[in-house]
């Protein structure tokens, strides 16, 4: 008895040196957002009817740092409210966001291993989708190498479904089986960029008699400059620029893909009154994705893997949810501005115009396309701060389409309203961004 007491007093005392010795903290978010859909997503047709409801993203998250290391996790509860009956034993809503530790490997070298956020430059290609409520992560191993404003960051995923005994042909759709980054940043006085290499490997399979006959992975390169920025007073001159190169499957095809995706804008900011915050931004620019699909060639830019709600406008009808993928592309002429009454509270207009890249043809196939113009998008923001802890944000969007777009989609009878309207409640104590899904 007394040797499991000895032993007992040795065990507090070593978990109590350590615990001194080391940081662990518990941290958390709500969201709840509730939203009117006539439009969001897809566009909405005659006889369909607009949908409501509300949901949520309750996520804990936990951070243990010692001398040397951090380990992290975050734990999360994405549901519908009503989803589920009041009584219940159990669910499928709650679900592992992130999972990974971080070693210093030098006195500039680290490496981070696990289920992680890739979350870099404007979030165009890599992105963590926090605008969606589950948000996204990868099964990832990353090594940092960061000396004052320069920082290289490279690593690699490997997918498998499960912990098989032979095969390692990976099924789950719209996945990477394998994929490889490398990227560098730096800045120069005002100029900051950064260049990026990612490669993304996708299984493909044949089925006869059940059984997998041919099996592969089809790989497509992005080469990009994903931060190209000079700051001059107070304007700002921001672009990117991604060319993706390779090939993908159509059917039994291989298809080279030749697109790319490139963007450029100016940020004109007026400090109206410094001491309280208020001021006013107006921002003007561009975005064209190529686009233009046969049975040989894919000119059509995809984004991936980037939290793409930010970007051509908030209904999320282009590149989202594969809305709009491996089609005629994208050409975005748009203009925001943003009146920032203090420190806490804001209003934002973004108008935004749509014309496809390639041609797109009528429904008899003539020989003389439709105009490439496809609609207009208003889209109006807020935002305030309660606290520290608690903001509120709300949108309301509209999108007037034409004929166009009408055959884009397959000249479906479309409403003449689409619009979309939501407001949502953020409880974020620890971050720095107290709103979610807004670009200026």
């Amino acid at each position: 008895m007394k040797k499991w007491i000895t032993i007992g007093l040795v065990m507090i005392m070593i978990l109590s040196y350590y615990s001194a010795m080391a940081q662990f903290s518990i941290d958390g978010q709500y969201i709840t957002r509730g939203e009117y859909r006539n439009g969001f997503g897809r566009p909405i047709g005659e006889g369909e009817s607009p949908a409501a409801f509300i949901a949520h993203r309750a996520r804990l998250q936990a951070s243990y740092r010692m001398d040397g290391f951090n380990f992290f996790m975050s734990v999360q509860d994405i549901r519908t409210w009503g989803n589920t009956t009041q009584v219940k034993l159990t669910d499928n809503f709650l679900s592992v966001h992130e999972a990974w530790l971080e070693a210093d490997m030098g006195p500039m070298w680290k490496i981070k291993l696990g289920r992680q956020e890739l979350n870099y430059d404007n979030a165009r290609f890599l992105g963590n989708l926090d605008w969606a409520l589950q948000a996204r992560a990868h099964d990832f191993a990353l090594v940092k190498y960061e000396k004052e404003d320069m920082k290289l960051h490279f690593g690699g995923g490997f997918n498998q479904e499960n912990q098989f005994l032979f095969e390692t042909t990976f099924v789950i759709p719209n996945q990477y089986k394998v994929a490889q980054m490398a990227r560098y940043e730096n800045k120069y006085g005002d100029f900051h960029f950064s260049a990026m290499f990612w490669n993304d490997g996708r299984q493909f399979w044949t089925v006869e008699d059940e059984e997998f006959s041919t099996t592969g992975v089809d790989f497509r390169q992005t080469i990009g400059l994903p931060t190209l920025k000079y700051q001059m007073g107070n304007t700002t001159f921001t672009g990117y620029y991604y060319h993706q190169l390779g090939r993908d499957r159509f059917g039994v095809e291989r298809r080279r893909i030749n697109a790319y995706n490139v963007s450029a804008q100016v940020t004109q900011q007026f400090d109206i009154n410094n001491e309280i915050g208020r001021k006013f931004r107006l921002v003007g620019g561009f975005e064209i994705l190529s686009g233009g699909v046969d049975s040989l060639t894919n000119n059509a830019y995809s984004p991936l893997y980037g939290t793409n709600h930010l970007f051509n406008g908030y209904m999320d009808l282009f590149y989202v949810g594969g809305a709009h993928e491996n089609n005629v592309g994208l050409q975005d002429y748009f203009l925001r501005g943003r009146y920032d009454f203090n420190e806490r509270f804001f209003l934002q207009g973004d108008a935004h115009l749509f014309y496809s890249y390639a041609s797109v043809f009528g429904p008899e196939g003539g020989p003389d396309p439709l105009s490439n113009f496809m609609g207009t998008e208003l889209d109006l923001s807020f935002g305030y701060v309660f606290t520290d802890a608690i903001s509120l944000q709300g949108g309301y969007s509209q999108f007037f389409h034409t004929d166009t777009y009408r055959a884009i989609q397959g000249n479906r009878n479309l409403r003449d309203t689409q619009n979309w309207a939501y407001l949502m409640m953020i409880f974020r104590p620890n971050m720095k961004n107290k709103f979610i899904g807004i670009l200026l």
